[in-house]
């Protein structure tokens, strides 16, 4: 009997040992409320953990725990459809105007193989470039490359480091007002459309949570974006956010869809990429976020040598 009783325990407290941290990421996850380090770096991994939690409510029925599994089946209710629907296609609203193409890149500080984006370039035809980690030195080798050639209009801040950054269109370029946050630079520019659309293009490109006390930085970063509702506009790059982050999820709410949600790639990562000195499960956090109003056609993840992070591009159509 003792025997029995001890089994018995050991099951219930494996089941709860299983069950706990997953039910608290959900509890945390669903609340509104984002903690600091650990957390903010920690929830882009949400999707693994609504694997996880799946994996310990399975465990705790195997082992019979009637209290841990039904706390586990609460828990995947709660996260499964705030992730699932990114695999899941969207409908589009009925745009019926000219398209526009957008890419995007990190440079990773300036290091990326000019030569292989200039061969992106060349085959997906972008009408905007949006580029992060933009120094100096990438600049120049960019210009050598032909890229005022295929894209003739720019608005460019390089800058030593990991602040720089850039708008490269193929439609003249009206200057806004560069957002810095921190060491971070997003340039800003308005696009003037030959199908007469006015649209402003940041590249997007906050500081990135990896430590206490950068969170401050990072979501001033995400908030001094432009919410969307008034005129066109579409955010393109290292949002160093994924769709788990609340200031993501506020920015959506205020006026934009995700490219990859819509076309029901949002679990493809984007960093690290493959070879990375990092090494982490793939998360999501390079995104190309589409004024509402706009349709999105196509969207892709890429590779682009010698950087962290995998470039994305998005067909887009406007209203």
């Amino acid at each position: 009997m003792v025997g029995l009783v001890a089994i018995q325990d050991v099951r219930t407290w494996l089941s709860w040992i299983a069950v706990v941290p997953c039910a608290l990421w959900a509890a945390v996850r669903l609340s509104g409320f984002e903690p600091d380090w650990p957390w903010v770096p920690v929830v882009a991994f949400t999707p693994y953990a609504t694997v996880a939690t799946v994996v310990a409510g399975l465990l705790a029925c195997a082992l019979r725990q009637r209290a841990p599994g039904t706390v586990a089946l609460v828990a995947v209710l709660a996260l499964v459809p705030a992730v699932l629907p990114r695999a899941l296609t969207d409908g589009n609203p009925d745009a019926k105007g000219p398209g526009l193409r957008v890419l995007a890149a990190n440079l990773l500080v300036g290091q990326a193989d000019t030569e292989e984006l200039m061969r992106l370039v060349d085959r997906l035809r972008p009408d905007v470039l949006a580029l992060q980690e933009f120094t100096p030195a990438a600049m120049e080798r960019l210009d050598e490359a032909g890229v005022r050639k295929v894209l003739p209009h720019a608005v460019t801040h390089p800058r030593l480091g990991v602040g720089g950054s850039a708008v490269y269109a193929r439609y003249p370029l009206e200057a806004g007002k560069l957002i810095m946050k921190g060491a971070f630079g997003q340039a800003t520019a308005w696009l003037k459309h030959p199908g007469g659309a006015r649209i402003e293009v940041v590249s997007v490109h906050p500081c990135a949570p990896k430590r206490y006390g950068r969170q401050p930085c990072w979501q001033a970063g995400l908030e001094a974006l432009p919410r969307g509702g008034d005129a066109l506009r579409v955010l393109a790059g290292d949002f160093n956010a994924t769709l788990d982050h609340l200031p993501m999820r506020d920015l959506l709410a205020a006026g934009y869809r995700d490219a990859a949600d819509v076309m029901g790639k949002g679990f493809v990562a984007t960093w690290p990429q493959n070879g990375s000195l990092v090494q982490s499960p793939g998360v999501t956090i390079d995104h190309v976020l589409a004024d509402s109003r706009m349709a999105v056609r196509a969207f892709e993840v890429l590779s682009l040598r010698r950087t962290d992070h995998r470039p994305v591009f998005a067909e887009l159509r406007l209203p």
